[in-house]
């Protein structure tokens, strides 16, 4: 495999990896209290699912974690390409 061709595969792996870094959802079953957030490093949303007075469907987003989230993500792309594409010696 030539050095493109390892980029390549390379850039796939990171790009599923910040899909699933992203949509990440880890759920929280409290009795009064039933929410999944989303997002990893950073919990850029929450879906509430059931609050103590009832079933809900509600979402917060934070945009400012969602951005550094992808950025951060991306940035590590970036990084990974720039590495694997330098010159030897």
């Amino acid at each position: 495999m030539d050095k493109r061709q390892r980029a390549i595969v390379i850039q796939a792996i990171l790009a599923v990896i910040t899909i699933i870094a992203l949509t990440w959802g880890t759920s929280y079953n409290w009795p009064d209290f039933v929410h999944v957030k989303h997002g990893l490093p950073l919990t850029w949303g929450v879906h509430t699912l059931s609050t103590i007075v009832g079933p809900v469907d509600t979402w917060e987003v934070n945009i400012t974690a969602l951005t550094i989230d992808l950025a951060l993500w991306l940035a590590l792309i970036l990084l990974a390409t720039a590495y694997l594409s330098r010159k030897p010696g």
